[in-house]
């Protein structure tokens, strides 16, 4: 399918030109766009295939943190952190007149959601928390704790689908060589000498690698700022970070909370299996 988006960019209020994809969805569309935010290692290409679906239908808005893909990386690496990522994206949709969205957010994606619900309720339309929610367990924040920021390259794609099966493989068992490689296309990319390269700022492992850093304490009241918004939860069931307990208090805490486990697959689904597409596609039919 041909690409349907723009590269488009805004400003953040410390300098940064930071990227986004602008789906621009049928002319006549003017409901709330959908806007997509990604996990922490991860970019706008996360997206691409979820993207290019929904956009058939609505406008979709795909931010690149800072420190990601095409966006300026931070001259301090205090910054990243998602109260940051907040305020940025706050400015982007200030910019665009955006007062109204429904709201993807894979991991720190999801966090954002939270935080942003938080803030400035009412204005979140839906929402698809992916494999996160407001308590993370240890155990798959050190899992990725291990691997965030250590960097590394490869001399061919065959190589780096390698090496991210080393490191992912127990989230995803099912995979074969194929759907490696369509992972290191989304996660890696060919750098100034020729060899392909995470697409992000090593300096993010820092802040997140501090105690307590990680995600914000204490979200559940961010969490109940979206407890009358209709929300999809996917789960991979092989997940290290959203634990069943948390999705039981969470479904305990929003009667509006639908929740949907992806099968075989750990932290993250990719969006694109069936039972997460067509969870999404029930939710937003709806909207």
């Amino acid at each position: 399918m041909a690409s349907k988006y723009e590269d488009r960019s805004w400003t953040s209020a410390d300098g940064l030109n930071l990227h986004y994809r602008d789906y621009a969805g049928p002319a006549d569309y003017d409901g709330p766009p959908v806007l997509c935010l990604h996990g922490l290692t991860r970019n706008s290409r996360d997206f691409a295939g979820l993207a290019q679906h929904l956009c058939q239908t609505r406008r979709v808005i795909v931010p690149e943190m800072r420190g990601r893909g095409l966006s300026d990386y931070a001259p301090s690496s205090e910054t990243y952190n998602p109260m940051q990522y907040v305020a940025d994206v706050e400015k982007l949709l200030d910019e665009e007149g955006i007062d109204r969205f429904i709201s993807i957010g894979t991991s720190m994606g999801g966090l954002m959601t939270m935080l942003m619900a938080a803030a400035k309720p009412g204005r979140i339309a839906a929402v698809v928390m992916n494999d996160i929610g407001p308590e993370i367990n240890p155990v798959g924040v050190e899992r990725i704790g291990q691997y965030v920021g250590q960097g590394g390259s490869y001399p061919t794609w065959i190589h780096a689908a390698r090496s991210l099966k080393d490191v992912h493989g127990a989230a995803f068992p099912d995979y074969d060589l194929d759907r490696w490689l369509e992972m290191a296309k989304r996660t890696l990319v060919v750098s100034q000498n020729g060899r392909i390269s995470y697409d992000y700022d090593m300096a993010i492992a820092e802040p997140f690698k501090q105690p307590g850093n990680a995600a914000p304490p204490d979200l559940w009241p961010a969490y109940e700022a979206l407890c009358d918004v209709p929300m999809v939860l996917l789960r991979g069931e092989l997940s290290d970070l959203l634990t069943p307990e948390t999705v039981t208090k969470m479904e305990s805490r929003n009667p509006a909370l639908k929740t949907v486990t992806v099968p075989r697959v750990g932290h993250a689904p990719t969006l694109d299996e069936p039972e997460a597409r067509g969870a999404i596609d029930e939710l937003l039919a709806a909207i």
